[in-house]
């Protein structure tokens, strides 16, 4: 609903004079603005000028005020009071999905009139109340989401590290870690089932999890133990993750890997071509008591490592194709900060509904 102005605008819809003349008059001692409509071709033409409020008789001379009430309700939010002079209508309004919010039947008294209506506007103004401190939650939960994010880049000899995240909402249940190590780094994206701040508290606690496991020498080890540690968690809440998490031994570029139902990870030599990285099993959460086994990619100068959420699959038919467009961009791109911006351009577009998360791992040529 939409928030009063400081003159709010009242239409009354009523084919009796001496009840639309009360009705004015009533309606402008509470400080409305008022119109009037005769006929139900009337009060549909000035409703579409714009109302906060209008009252509508259920019987008019051309028209039924429930198709009215219904009509009103494809382009106008406004308050809506329905009035009836038949208790069987009464019924009638009760057992229906009219789109009114409240009814007053004839006679009425002005004082039950103006309880009802300020009732009515009451209602709107907890809702504004309520609409603001959610927007600020939202917020405040963005903040915190974007605070979870890697916020400096990584320096590390002979590579480049870039990472963007593109929430579909305030938040979303996507997300990238990575930190240095002695031999190099460790990197992770994940995507957790859904969207907004359900799947937002999730990603966080996967985060937290993927670092409680970070000295673990065993990449198989260490993603079992987080697995183990997520499930509980992730059957609660009938969820699931996908997970790819690499760890680089810099001296050498060999990126040792666990993808986890992700299969969106991208080995883009410096030629051009392409392989996408295998799947070692499901998504986390999926089923209980699985196993991933690691694999490995070897980088060599001017190989990149591109790791994509699902997100961007929206744009394309098939994965390969998708594939195909990531290596071009990340191949013609400057660096890696670069290929970033360039992927995440091309999500913004109406069919990419998803958090779209990318994040690219480049070996500097020799």
């Amino acid at each position: 609903m939409t928030a009063a102005p400081e003159t709010r605008r009242a239409l009354v819809v009523e084919d009796d004079v001496d009840i639309r003349g009360l009705l004015v008059q009533i309606l402008k001692r509470e400080g409305f603005e008022v119109t009037e409509a005769a006929t139900a071709r009337e009060g549909l033409q000035k409703a579409r000028a714009g109302a906060d409020l209008i009252t509508l008789d259920l019987n008019l001379p051309d028209g039924d005020g429930v198709e009215v009430c219904r009509e009103v309700r494809t382009f106008s939010d406004a308050y809506i009071l329905m009035i009836t002079a038949r208790t069987d209508e009464i019924e009638r309004l009760t057992g229906l999905e009219t789109g009114a919010d409240d009814y007053i039947s004839k006679p009425f008294s002005p004082r039950e009139l103006v309880a009802r209506i300020n009732s009515l506007f009451r209602r709107q103004n907890r809702q504004a109340a309520a609409d603001v401190a959610n927007a600020d939650e939202r917020q405040r939960a963005a903040e915190v989401q974007q605070n979870l994010l890697p916020r400096d880049q990584l320096a590390l000899q002979d590579y480049e590290l870039c990472g963007r995240f593109r929430p579909s909402r305030s938040v979303g249940g996507d997300f990238y870690d990575w930190y240095g190590t002695a031999d190099g780094l460790h990197l992770t994206v994940a995507d957790a089932m859904g969207k907004g701040m359900g799947a937002a508290l999730i990603a966080a606690t996967v985060r937290a999890i993927m670092r409680s496991v970070a000295t673990q020498p065993s990449i198989e080890t260490a993603f079992a133990t987080a697995a183990r540690a997520t499930e509980a968690d992730l059957e609660q809440t009938s969820s699931f993750v996908t997970l790819f998490h690499g760890r680089l031994d810099a001296a050498t570029g060999v990126v040792g890997y666990v993808d986890a139902g992700h299969g969106l990870a991208l080995h883009v030599a410096a030629d051009g071509s392409v392989v996408r990285l295998p799947s070692a099993g499901p998504p986390v959460g999926a089923w209980p008591d699985q196993a991933w086994s690691a694999g490995t990619v070897h980088l060599e100068p001017g190989d990149s490592l591109a790791v994509v959420s699902d997100g961007l699959l929206d744009i394309y038919e098939t994965v390969e194709q998708f594939t195909e467009a990531v290596a071009g961009v990340v191949t013609a791109a400057a660096g890696a900060e670069d290929a970033c911006s360039r992927l995440l351009d091309m999500a913004d577009v109406p069919e990419v509904a998803d958090d779209v998360t990318v994040v690219i791992l480049r070996r500097s040529p020799a």
